[in-house]
């Protein structure tokens, strides 16, 4: 995995250079949101990776994010939203946001994926995912108090309008500032998305400065 994880991040070093000096286009490598939407902090770049837990490809295409990650520049503002096209995907999106709500996400985030996929324990079940996030030092009393909490419905709320709003019909997919929709797909493959992704944030980068 180490060996990989070095592998990734010596690739997205290059493409993230060669890529701006590649033409992409719209409807062939990205897709134009037709109800695009604000990003969150306007004086930065919106980056958000749209997933689902329990998604096979999405469990793939993790260390490829990580790895992207690790050169993030500034003005960028790179977070997830979970999808919510079913009831299994909604209570994965409530796991995710309760582990937020708990300020852990960042440690379980890899477990969870790791759990669903390796160890095939779904984290379907509220007993199953108190004894996995007993692991990481939460009581049960701290997850009766987080889970179906204002805060995590608000946040499950507007993950499902944001995600409705770009129309996304599979995961994972990346939204660059609430206006271009890049996936496997439309990218020519999974080690490509970010060499596009790249390419809409310097797009955006060269507009803010106008």
């Amino acid at each position: 995995m180490k060996l990989r994880n070095l592998a990734l991040s010596a690739l997205l070093m290059a493409t993230a250079v060669f890529s701006q000096a590649e033409q992409y286009v719209a409807g062939q490598h990205y897709k134009v949101i037709a109800n695009a939407t604000m990003p969150r902090n306007p004086e930065k770049i919106e980056v958000v990776e749209v997933f689902w837990y329990g998604c096979g490809h999405c469990n793939h295409f993790e260390p490829t994010v990580n790895a992207w990650k690790k050169f993030l520049q500034a003005d960028v503002d790179f977070y997830q939203v979970p999808a919510q096209f079913s009831r299994q995907w909604k209570i994965h999106a409530e796991l995710f946001y309760l582990t937020h709500a708990l300020k852990i996400n960042e440690k379980v985030h890899q477990p969870i994926f790791d759990a669903i996929h390796k160890q095939r324990k779904p984290l379907l079940d509220k007993d199953d995912q108190k004894e996995f996030l007993a692991q990481y030092g939460v009581s049960e009393a701290d997850f009766d108090k987080y889970d179906d909490s204002f805060s995590v419905r608000r946040q499950l709320k507007m993950a499902d309008q944001m995600v409705r709003s770009w129309a996304i019909s599979g995961v994972p997919a990346v939204i660059v500032n609430g206006k271009y929709m890049v996936n496997a797909s439309s990218a020519g493959g999974e080690e490509r998305v970010f060499d596009v992704v790249n390419y809409l944030i310097e797009q955006e980068r060269q507009s803010l400065k106008k």
